[in-house]
C-alpha cells in the first residue's frame, strides 16, 4: 500500500510542472483565418468581363491573339465576352503606357460575369493580366 501512495505522489509531481510549461490550444474556424475563396466558373461557360478603370490615366487592356490593344480611360467600363468553351486558358492582359503598376480587384458580379477593377499600384510589378484556365478557375498574374 506504501508502494502504491509513493508511486502515486511521485507520479503526480512529474506531471503537474509539465502541466504548467502548456499552453492551452486555441480552436478557430477557417473563416478566422483562411484568405478569400478563389474565383472559378464552370468549365467551358461564356464569361463576360467587365473592366472599369480606377485609374487617372488611360490603360490599355488585350485579349491576346484576338484584339488589338484597346485604350480605356479613366472611369470607363469595357466589356468583353470571353471563353465560348473552345477557346483554351484565355488571358486578359492589361498596362499603363506609363509603365507604373496597377492592382486588379476581381469579384465574381453573377454566374456568368466577371468584375474587373484596375487600381493603381504603389508596389512593382503589380498585376498584369487575368488568366481564366480550362477548370474555369480565375487567376490574376
Amino acid at each position: 500500500m506504501s508502494k502504491l501512495i509513493c508511486a502515486t505522489l511521485i507520479a503526480t509531481a512529474l506531471l503537474l510542472p509539465s502541466a504548467n510549461d502548456h499552453s492551452p490550444a486555441i480552436a478557430g474556424t477557417c473563416a478566422s483565418k483562411c484568405g478569400k475563396s478563389p474565383i472559378q466558373f464552370s468549365p467551358g461557360q461564356r464569361i463576360q468581363v467587365n473592366v472599369v478603370n480606377r485609374t487617372p490615366r488611360v490603360l490599355i487592356i488585350q485579349k491576346p491573339s484576338s484584339t488589338n490593344p484597346i485604350p480605356l480611360q479613366p472611369g470607363q467600363e469595357l466589356q468583353i465576352n470571353q471563353g465560348d468553351g473552345t477557346e483554351p486558358n484565355v488571358s486578359l492582359l492589361f498596362w499603363d503606357d506609363t509603365g507604373l503598376p496597377l492592382k486588379a480587384n476581381i469579384a465574381k458580379l453573377n454566374f456568368a460575369t466577371l468584375g474587373v477593377e484596375l487600381r493603381p499600384n504603389w508596389f512593382a510589378p503589380g498585376d498584369r493580366a487575368i488568366y481564366i484556365l480550362d477548370d474555369g478557375r480565375v487567376d490574376v498574374l
